[in-house]
């Protein structure tokens, strides 16, 4: 590994990440944007309160067919890459903004994109593809892409550090269960299933995302409505998930609370949500033939000790229980929080998507 510090810029769909990391990977300097700050102001007093990296990095969610590795990034690269924004609305502009603002300030940083879709690259045909016309498929890249590729791949060579198991020996089924969710099917080291779509609307029930939704309930209520495509992107990108459902919030910090203390709303929001968390779990592992762990990451797999002991219940048949205590434990490091009642691991992965960043950029800017 080239010894350079990495400037990691990690646009997602409710904040900026700027990680500064040394040759080491050792945190040097951090820093979260909300998604209404000035980012390029943001970022330049960043790194003039910073050591100057020597090259930086970029998590891009959507990179189509074409981009299926980490990309250095120039004028050319750029412009494809804009041609692929309406594949990720709530994403890729974000960051090819934070790209755009970065380079106006750094233009002579060298500069390499990294893709969530990447991981997901050699997904089966079975499960790539989608069971629509051909005329469809030939004309448009339409098939399934699968998102947060960044997190799974680095949860997974995480699990396998903490069971000390060949990661090639290992059925994982990772879930990145943030604002935006996913599930991934890992099996020696390999994505064969996953939870996301041709967009990152499709899934887990999200903080404002439907996720899948059956087709034929939008075309009725687009004919009824007369909802515009726009309208309809609106509705399940930023008013759907677990605040559609709660009326209330798109965080389970609130709805949790206000779920114990009687509110009909929260309390359907959360039982929606983690009756596709269950289920979605169960089809992963049958992607796979079976699992021999289930790791949890993200805002609220990592947060969260409720969601992730009430996401097992009921999945005893696969192995995995939760052990109370271990679960609850006040540890911030990346732990195994299965008991001695279940045959699976499950861990608990703080995701690093910096440090996977940070590792792809290295080894493309030599």
């Amino acid at each position: 590994m080239d010894a350079k510090k990495v400037l990691v810029v990690n646009a997602g769909s409710s904040s900026l990440k700027l990680r500064l990391l040394g040759t080491g990977d050792e945190p040097v300097a951090a820093q979260d944007l909300a998604v209404d700050d000035d980012w390029q102001e943001g970022i330049d007093e960043f790194l003039d309160d910073s050591p100057a990296p020597d090259l930086a990095g970029h998590r891009i969610v959507h990179g189509g067919e074409e981009f299926t590795e980490p990309t250095l990034l120039d004028d050319e690269t750029m412009a494809r890459l804009r041609s692929l924004e309406d594949l990720a609305p709530l994403h890729n502009a974000r960051a090819l903004a934070a790209v755009s603002a970065l380079h106006a300030l750094r233009p002579a940083l060298p500069t390499v994109a990294c893709f969530d879709t990447a991981f997901h690259t050699g997904l089966p045909a079975a499960a790539s593809t989608y069971a629509i016309p051909a005329a469809w498929r030939e004309r448009w890249p339409v098939r399934r892409f699968g998102f947060h590729g960044l997190s799974h791949s680095y949860c997974a060579g995480r699990v396998a550090e903490l069971l000390e198991r060949p990661l090639s020996e290992l059925r994982l089924v990772t879930a990145h269960l943030g604002a935006g969710a996913s599930l991934a099917a890992v099996s020696a080291g390999r994505s064969v299933d996953t939870t996301m779509g041709f967009t990152p609307l499709d899934g887990l029930v999200m903080a404002t995302r439907s996720g899948s939704v059956d087709p034929g309930l939008l075309l009725w209520v687009q004919r009824h409505g007369g909802i515009s495509a726009d309208q309809a992107e609106q509705a399940l990108d930023r008013e759907s998930g677990l605040l559609g459902v709660s009326g209330r919030s798109g965080d389970t910090r609130d709805l949790l609370p206000a779920a114990e203390a009687g509110d009909e709303g929260a309390s359907l929001a959360i039982g929606v949500y983690l009756h596709r968390l269950r289920s979605s779990i169960a089809s992963m592992a049958a992607a796979m033939g079976g699992l021999d762990a289930l790791s949890f990451a993200g805002g609220v797999g990592e947060a969260s000790p409720e969601i992730r002991a009430k996401a097992c219940e009921g999945l005893e048949f696969l192995g995995l229980a939760v052990d109370p205590e271990r679960n609850a434990a006040d540890d911030s490091g990346d732990r195994i929080i299965s008991g001695d009642r279940g045959e699976k691991a499950i861990c608990m992965i703080h995701a690093r998507e910096d440090l996977e960043i940070a590792t792809q950029a290295r080894s493309i800017a030599r």
